[in-house]
């Protein structure tokens, strides 16, 4: 099969990329190389490159034709700085996803893969003593700023226990990223009905792993503590450390990006989402002690600091993408805090796999 990999340069896609090879697939990469995302580069990868933007249309019907199918990285990613970055997130992700699909319609691709996200939920699943399953509002600024982190529920005001979030919920976008992310989502779902195509969204959860961009606005946490790390600093641990997370190795969301590609009988004309996490769920504070005791460096401090958009616990049920598609995750948490610790970064990352 003869995959176009979007952002194939970046951390994900080009893991992806090397998974495709081993599988005896063909892949091709399109990446445009910004600075921001790259900025180290001098030469393309090797194999295949195309260096074209995925918001230049012409530039990706060409790149698209001989294509078999698409595996879509390409996308500016984490919460950025502020709500400034809002233009830059809806540019990247949802016109350059409109433009790819506009020209899968035209040339006639029919299969997509997309990087999703479990951001599209928003607060994941909570369940209260007297009212059962509860979808709690945004934390408020107030309660943060006093320590109080966790979510009640909205009815009685008691104390929630979280669970794990099926395919099926409700989105729930509570930042710019997660909101291009779902805009992603409906846009190939579109493209799907229209065309009669084949779309997977894998919704990942907290990816890391070996060359992870460094420390950046744009960075997941796990980049955050282990640059920290690298500086001879502690990891500075926001909240009080109880967020709940799911952490999966990157090699693992690669292979699930070839299972998906491969899958026999995927349905026609609709987008079928999967939760794409390790199953293995651990807070925050727990990541950054086992980064700290792996790296050798100071332990982490628990800092109490808050960004507004985080939520408080978000853990999905993976179990579908195990059952249809056959995927299993390999790489366990203390196996993989340890190989990351020790592994180099990327110069920095912004947009791009």
């Amino acid at each position: 099969m003869r995959v176009l990999v979007t952002g194939g340069a970046g951390f994900i896609g080009s893991r992806i990329v090397g998974s495709l090879h081993e599988a005896g697939h063909e892949p091709a990469v399109l990446d445009v190389l910004l600075p921001s995302a790259h900025p180290t580069v001098s030469e393309p990868p090797a194999g295949e490159f195309l260096r074209v933007d995925v918001r230049d249309a012409s530039g990706v019907r060409a790149a698209l034709h001989g294509v078999d199918a698409v595996c879509h990285q390409a996308a500016m990613v984490g919460l950025g700085k502020d709500f400034t970055d809002a233009p830059a997130y809806v540019g990247c992700n949802d016109l350059g996803t409109a433009v790819l699909l506009a020209g899968m319609a035209e040339v006639g691709v029919r299969r997509l893969v997309l990087a999703g996200s479990m951001v599209v939920y928003g607060e994941g699943r909570y369940d209260c003593a007297r009212h059962g399953v509860v979808r709690p509002g945004p934390r408020r600024p107030e309660d943060l700023a006093a320590g109080r982190f966790e979510t009640c529920c909205p009815h009685c005001g008691a104390a929630l226990s979280s669970g794990l979030v099926g395919e099926d919920t409700p989105a729930d976008p509570r930042n710019v990223y997660a909101a291009t992310k779902l805009a992603q989502e409906h846009l190939a779902a579109s493209w799907a009905r229209s065309t009669g195509g084949t779309a997977v969204s894998l919704r990942y959860h907290n990816v890391y792993g070996p060359g992870m961009p460094r420390d950046t606005p744009y960075a997941g946490v796990a980049s955050l503590f282990r640059s920290a790390l690298a500086r001879g600093e502690a990891p500075r641990v926001f909240e009080d450390g109880g967020q709940r997370r799911d952490f999966i190795h990157v090699t693992d969301v690669a292979a699930a990006n070839v299972c998906a590609l491969e899958a026999d009988t995927p349905p026609v004309g609709v987008l079928t989402p999967y939760n794409t996490g390790s199953g293995d769920p651990h807070t925050v504070g727990e990541m950054a002690a086992a980064l700290a005791r792996a790296h050798g460096g100071p332990g982490p401090v628990t800092t109490g600091e808050f960004r507004l958009g985080d939520v408080r616990h978000i853990t999905a049920d993976s179990s579908r993408l195990r059952r249809d598609l056959g995927w299993r995750p390999e790489v366990g948490f203390a196996a993989g805090m340890e190989e990351f610790a020790r592994a180099g970064q990327r110069a920095s990352a912004a947009v791009g796999g």
